[in-house]
């Protein structure tokens, strides 16, 4: 069986056959449900957006559930990007290597921890974060590499976890020290 490609989703999308309300994201050439989003999660989506505009500053844009073009079968959603440049400069296609990419995570943990982690290792996102608003702490994701053991044969070499009354640094931000508690809802 072949998965969707991304040309062929987007196509979907072009002709009003998804939306934005249907919450749907390609991962690995399968059409997939995002994670619902609670009070909780919206609040965290945007307390991250609002520390991450200010950690970065001008030249950099701070995205909000947008697409990312990662390979030929998968633009997956997350809930906060960062990418060089304006918005106007992502008017041809959608941004392929952010330099950070953050899921909020409450009811998918385990997904986002196995398989997003796995898919943006394989794309050589350097630096990935999972706002865990279980464990009300942030999981940072750094230094991709190999695994037969993980879904899409990539996964990060370094896990570090911070919690409340921590501060994370952006790896392109590296004066920035961000509260952790700027994060969680």
């Amino acid at each position: 069986m072949r998965g969707l490609k991304r040309v062929e989703y987007e196509c979907l999308v072009e002709h009003g056959l998804l939306g934005p309300d249907d919450k749907i994201e390609l991962i690995g050439g399968l059409m997939l449900f995002r994670e619902p989003e609670g009070t909780p999660h919206t609040v965290a989506v945007q307390l991250t957006m609002a520390a991450l505009q200010r950690a970065f500053g001008s030249g950099w844009t701070v995205r909000h559930p947008s697409p990312v073009a990662l390979d030929d079968d998968s633009e997956p959603e997350p809930d906060v990007t960062v990418v060089p440049g304006s918005p106007r400069d992502y008017l041809a296609a959608h941004p392929a290597r952010p330099v950070l990419v953050v899921e909020i995570s409450h009811s998918r943990l385990r997904f986002d921890r196995d398989y997003k982690a796995s898919l943006y290792a394989r794309a050589a996102i350097t630096d990935y974060w999972i706002v865990n608003l279980v464990d009300r702490a942030v999981e940072i994701r750094r230094s991709p590499m190999t695994s037969d053991a993980a879904p899409f044969a990539w996964t990060y070499e370094r896990l570090t976890i911070a919690r409340a009354g921590e501060t994370v640094t952006p790896l392109a931000a590296p004066l920035a020290s961000i509260p952790v508690s700027d994060l969680l809802p």
